[in-house]
């Protein structure tokens, strides 16, 4: 009988060792599959983190620009921009630059390193351009700007002969920055940025506008100022169409005669509510001076309700010559406030 109890303590301590060593490897195994389990967690998490840095924007990419021609472009790293509000939106959308017209370094703080000069936007140099070897080259369609003409769509058959491709922009208004972000983002990737640089200022612009008090719509004239004399503008202008879109009625609009000539007599006789002036070209002192002589010199410019109600307001550069870009929204604000504050 001593034997038979003997026997079962055995089996049942045996069972025991068994039963613990089981145990053990649940526990193991279950520490294996979970950490295997977090690291695909952890390595899509590092894939949408890529993704949101433009690192997986490696496929080619077909866009059309606003000529209506077919762009394709594939991870370009060598681009070159031929207008400085163009070179500043690039980098706004996560790109680098290898070359910008002369304007990107007055105008704009451009970030990229050892960037090259191409020259002045309205003859940006061929030669340079195509030495600087660019996988992507982005011009304006535009004739003009900050009073001078471009002659950018000239280059386009040898930029092309050349294989480099080449995309045209033409950008006046707010939208048109937010069309050529949105194309410049799907090329680098970065949905993030437009978010940041373009739906974000989109959003705040509409709360500006929504703003507006209704049933008000001042009289605007709206002027830009150089040295060699001074121009109206329309709500086709970019300042312009800031103003139309903040319920001014801009005198021009009606009075196209301005457009052509700018006439004193014609000023004093429409009386508008607000006077902006915007000075073009280098020498602000110069540009002012020259709008002084021909219109504050005289006395009937006293009489003007604008002028007698602290309605002639002079607009900055940076918000109102150059495009804005991300600060876009800033001008906004500013035009709201002198109309309705």
């Amino acid at each position: 009988m001593e034997a038979v109890r003997h026997d079962v303590k055995v089996f049942l301590a045996g069972l025991a060792a068994v039963v613990v060593l089981c145990l053990g490897a649940t526990a193991l195994l279950g520490c294996s599959s979970q950490d295997a389990s977090s690291e695909p967690a952890d390595k899509n998490q590092a894939a949408e983190s890529d993704a949101a840095q433009g690192q997986n924007a490696t496929e080619p990419y077909t866009f059309t620009d606003d000529t209506g021609a077919e762009v394709t472009v594939q991870n370009p790293e060598r681009v070159i921009a031929c207008m400085g509000s163009f070179a500043n939106t690039w980098e706004l959308a996560g790109g680098t630059l290898i070359g910008a017209s002369d304007d990107a370094f007055e105008s704009y703080a451009i970030e990229s390193a050892d960037v090259a000069k191409v020259g002045d936007f309205s003859a940006p140099n061929l030669e340079t351009i195509i030495s600087l070897e660019p996988d992507f080259v982005i011009m304006t369609s535009g004739s003009g700007g900050r009073g001078g003409d471009s002659n950018q769509a000239e280059l386009k058959s040898s930029l092309e002969a050349s294989g480099i491709p080449v995309a045209f922009f033409e950008v006046t208004t707010f939208d048109d920055y937010l069309r050529m972000l949105r194309t410049f983002c799907d090329i680098t990737g970065r949905d993030d940025l437009y978010d940041k640089n373009g739906q974000a200022v989109a959003d705040s612009i509409e709360g500006i506008k929504a703003k507006v008090p209704a049933g008000e719509e001042p009289s605007v004239l709206l002027m830009t100022t150089f040295s060699g004399g001074t121009r109206v503008q329309n709500s086709s202008s970019m300042t312009g169409a800031m103003l139309a879109e903040l319920g001014a009625a801009n005198l021009a609009d009606e009075n196209q005669s301005l457009l052509k000539d700018f006439s004193l007599e014609s000023v004093i006789e429409l009386n508008p509510d607000y006077i902006f002036v915007v000075p073009m070209g280098n020498d602000d002192a110069a540009a002012m001076k020259n709008l002084t002589e021909a219109t504050e010199a005289n006395p009937a410019w006293s009489t003007l309700s604008a002028v007698q109600d602290g309605h002639y307001i002079t607009l900055e550069k940076e918000l109102f010559l150059y495009k804005p870009n991300e600060r876009w929204a800033d001008s906004y604000q500013t035009l709201f406030d002198h109309l309705y504050a």
